[in-house]
């Protein structure tokens, strides 16, 4: 099965529509619960990727997607001055069988205070590169007002970073 193409699949579904479907399903039934150690996207309840020591509450499951040439899908900030590209989302709503709005999430670190720095992920020397060993160092998120619709059947992979509280109002 090629990534959009269900030819040799029995289901109509894309695996990355239900996975990012089941991340709006979590979020939005998000309860205070024991957290437990797991990765998947799948894990339930919102907060199970939180390390067991952390007992702040949650709102969001941070994913990323990957095109069908394997690249983070990367999508721009428009108020961000550190910070001009994220490949980090939070689905907001799932739509007509597998579209999707996505919120872009300003990456960012721990700066020497303890406050959220904004991360540039672009490479230093090309303006069109996701530099992947910045992305690796980061370790804090923070909600934009820049949100994407997206046919989630364009991507071949999805991946859940991290559950976080972004203070996000529903």
């Amino acid at each position: 099965m090629g990534c959009g193409n269900n030819q040799n699949n029995l289901s109509s579904e894309n695996c990355v529509c239900e996975v990012v479907r089941a991340i709006k399903d979590i979020q939005d039934n998000a309860v205070e619960e024991e957290c437990a150690e797991c990765t998947s996207c799948f894990s339930e309840p919102l907060g199970t990727m939180v390390s067991p020591a952390r007992r702040e509450p949650v709102d969001t499951r941070v994913f990323v997607l990957s095109t069908a040439d394997g690249t983070p899908f990367h999508a721009f900030l428009t108020d961000e001055c550190d910070a001009c590209v994220s490949i980090f989302f939070r689905v907001e709503e799932v739509f007509d069988n597998c579209c999707a709005t996505l919120r872009v999430l300003v990456p960012g670190h721990r700066d020497s205070d303890g406050h959220f720095s904004p991360t540039n992920l672009v490479s230093s020397g090309d303006k069109c590169c996701i530099d992947l060993k910045k992305v690796c160092k980061v370790d804090r998120f923070r909600a934009s007002r820049d949100c994407i619709t997206v046919d989630l059947s364009c991507f071949c992979a999805v991946q859940c970073i991290a559950d976080v509280n972004l203070g996000i109002c529903n």
